[in-house]
């Protein structure tokens, strides 16, 4: 089975792009073993978001930053658990990271995962997510598995016995579903639900989806939902804001700019409602947006109702 250098090698990664995924790999490796044995609970501090850590977060944080600063070509790094962009070297490669998404749900043994964008400057600042070289996610489940993309399609790895990631999956591909004469893809994953008590377009999207039997696919963390839209090739994952938080609460660095990557990559679509999520530039580092996320159809359907 094909592993992960050779598959870059074939996709035209290049030796340096590759080398920055090795350092990838590899924090991935050590995540993966933290998030089954190591401490989940809270150590009293907020990150610069306000939001209380976990050591977990905290944790994750450290593995990323101590194997990035080992390798040469990498220069810049921000993560959500750091106060501002961080110089770390004199490699021209930038990486944004969210080291432990849902990390609260790391002590109900939910899964998990980690979500980097793969830059090439010299600050996050200006940015869109267009201008990203490559994306990956991993998801920590029952197996650790990666998505990443060198926009050249989107695939799946899995971490094996031996330490490797092997391919599972290539030249994914997010579609309409069965009813594609509707756009349905019978999938939803909604996020932030309370926005449905002052946001009555997002209640009747909700209901819409519900009365028309689609399926709910809703665990808590934006990595295993999208992986779920990613391995079953349709459905769609909303994040509206709403009246206290008019633009949601993820962040468009750190999360839904590489996960949109990814998105498109495989042939779906990611929108804020009113424009694509890779087109939004960067004004601040804990810039949030709104997301709608998944087959094609579905955005449209969610930045019709909510427009």
């Amino acid at each position: 089975m094909q592993n992960l250098q050779s598959y870059l090698e074939g996709a035209g990664a290049g030796d340096e792009l590759i080398g920055v995924f090795g350092s990838l790999t590899e924090s991935v490796r050590k995540i993966s073993l933290a998030v089954r044995t190591a401490d989940t609970g809270k150590i009293g501090t907020t990150n610069s978001y306000g939001e209380e850590q976990v050591a977990m977060d905290v944790f994750s944080n450290t593995i990323l930053i101590e194997e990035l600063k080992k390798n040469s070509q990498v220069g810049l790094v921000a993560s959500e658990e750091l106060p501002d962009e961080e110089k770390i070297g004199g490699g021209e490669y930038a990486l944004a990271f969210d080291p432990l998404d849902g990390s609260s749900l790391v002590d109900v043994n939910f899964s998990v995962g980690t979500i980097i964008g793969i830059y090439k400057k010299k600050t996050f600042i200006g940015v869109k997510g267009d201008d990203q070289v490559a994306a990956l996610i991993a998801v920590y489940g029952p197996r650790t598995t990666i998505f990443l993309t060198v926009k050249k399609g989107v695939a799946q790895f899995m971490l094996n016995l031996k330490g490797e990631f092997i391919l599972m999956k290539d030249k994914i591909q997010v579609g309409e579903g069965s009813d594609a004469s509707s756009g349905a893809s019978k999938y939803f994953a909604p996020g932030n639900l309370r926005a449905c008590a002052s946001n009555l377009a997002y209640l009747d999207l909700v209901n819409y989806w519900i009365k028309e039997q689609y399926t709910l696919r809703y665990s808590g963390g934006m990595v295993p939902d999208i992986n779920h839209i990613l391995l079953k090739g349709k459905g769609v994952f909303a994040y509206p804001g709403y009246k206290d938080e008019p633009n949601g609460k993820l962040r468009l660095l750190f999360e839904c700019a590489p996960m949109s990557l990814i998105m498109e990559q495989a042939g779906g679509a990611a929108s804020d409602g009113k424009i694509r999520i890779l087109e939004k530039k960067l004004e601040n580092l804990e810039q949030r947006t709104p997301i709608f996320i998944g087959s094609k159809g579905e955005v449209q359907r969610c930045s019709n109702a909510l427009k």
